[in-house]
């Protein structure tokens, strides 16, 4: 596939043209990522979740450690079903972000570069957040 195709700039004279490069338009949502791409997008994603999670986790805690009835106010804001979801999501980052960044200390001492364990090892990384999210969906719900 042509990702770049000449164009004339149409402010030079047409006796003068000059031809430029210029990169066609990618939908990135229409191409077909590689597992490894996959694997390391999502462990981008799951940071970037889990780090806005913090102020969320530390107001839970402060607030769940206060008394027994705050501790009851954060219970039965947990037991709200967006906040299920929002535990699931976070579940999935974790987990992910967890094996995928095992995936990634292993990549750093050479190990697991070659095409075949690369891609099995993102499939196990992909995987094991998967099975994460079964398991805090087994134990939420």
């Amino acid at each position: 596939m042509d990702y770049y195709r000449d164009t004339t700039l149409l402010s030079e004279p047409m006796d003068n043209k000059k031809i430029v490069s210029r990169p066609v338009y990618l939908n990135l949502l229409k191409i077909r990522q590689p597992i490894t791409a996959l694997a390391s997008i999502g462990h981008r994603i799951s940071g970037v979740l889990l780090f806005i999670a913090i102020p969320l986790m530390i107001w839970t805690l402060d607030t769940s450690l206060q008394g027994p009835q705050q501790y009851q106010q954060v219970v039965t804001l947990y037991d709200q079903p967006l906040m299920k979801l929002l535990l699931l999501l976070l579940a999935w980052a974790g987990a992910h972000h967890f094996f995928a960044g095992i995936r990634f200390l292993f990549i750093d001492i050479d190990w697991g570069v070659d095409l075949v364990t690369a891609r099995r090892t993102a499939g196990m990384a992909i995987g094991c957040g998967v099975v994460g999210v079964v398991i805090a969906l087994i134990v939420i719900l």
